[in-house]
């Protein structure tokens, strides 16, 4: 997810088809947004997926899913927020920081910039595997508001071979532990349980059958998640990382969400922070 990360580990060829944006993304955003804004302060107690009554809707080509959104970080530059919802882009993800020290260089202004034209948005952190847990939760929770409308924190996790400082990969029990304490905290923090962005090799070294109550983002940019990823639902599935929206220069991941458009008011509803 994190470009500086992502170019150096993951290969980009035979990506899927792109969705075009356009009107209809639009409209699902606007309807989303009004149902979820009218339940102010009606929060759903619900704790699963389950209890949401999302439906069971399905795809195999991402260009089927009615619902899109983009991650960004400090390497896509300028945007144009209101073109890019005018463009389809009905969520946003903006990378906040990264182990326990570091802070993406255009987070403040990704974060008001989106938040001025109401794009429901949210903010990421790139675990690092050489700090703990809780650490990593306080360094974010120093940098990403508790804010009415925000979508749910996401811990990136990911392998970083090429990282200076850190390339350990810690067994099962330790990764399991030290993410569980991150997302304990965020969730202490801002009432919303984090969803956890995993690639594939990392969910299959680590990951297979953990974190049941937690909703995943997985990326699969070759074929779709069902096919690559064991024993894992998704909640937002990365297709690719060479998308082009409206709104934005050059390259962008792109993201769908795993549902209806009646699902994503039903989630949104569910999980805008209040």
């Amino acid at each position: 997810m994190d470009v500086s990360h992502r170019v150096r580990n993951h290969q980009r060829d035979d990506e899927p088809a792109r969705p075009a944006a356009g009107r209809t993304s639009r409209r699902a955003f606007l309807a989303a947004l009004g149902a979820s804004a009218a339940l102010a302060g009606c929060r759903s107690t619900a704790t699963s997926v389950e209890d949401l009554g999302l439906s069971s809707f399905s795809a195999q080509t991402a260009s089927a899913y009615p619902i899109h959104g983009i991650d960004v970080a400090k390497y896509q530059g300028d945007i144009d927020w209101e073109e890019a919802q005018n463009g389809g882009v009905a969520f946003a993800w903006l990378k906040a920081t990264e182990g326990g020290d570091r802070v993406d260089d255009r987070f403040d202004e990704y974060w008001r910039e989106a938040g001025k034209v109401r794009v429901p948005r949210g903010a990421y952190h790139f675990w690092y595997h050489c700090r703990p847990g809780d650490e990593q939760a306080d360094w974010f929770i120093r940098n990403v508001p508790r804010q009415r409308g925000a979508l749910p924190p996401v811990i990136d996790v990911e392998w970083t071979p090429f990282s200076p400082t850190c390339t350990i990969r810690p067994p099962r029990d330790e990764l399991v532990r030290e993410v569980g304490r991150m997302s304990a905290a965020l969730e202490r923090h801002y009432g919303q349980r984090p969803i956890l962005y995993v690639p594939i090799d990392v969910h299959r070294d680590r990951l297979v059958g953990a974190f049941p109550r937690h909703e995943f983002w997985l990326r699969a940019v070759k074929d779709h998640p069902d096919n690559v990823y064991e024993d894992r639902k998704f909640r937002f599935w990365q297709y690719t990382a060479t998308g082009t929206v409206p709104g934005v220069k050059g390259e962008v991941d792109r993201n769908a969400f795993a549902g209806s458009r009646n699902d994503w008011i039903a989630w949104l509803k569910h999980n805008l922070a209040t």
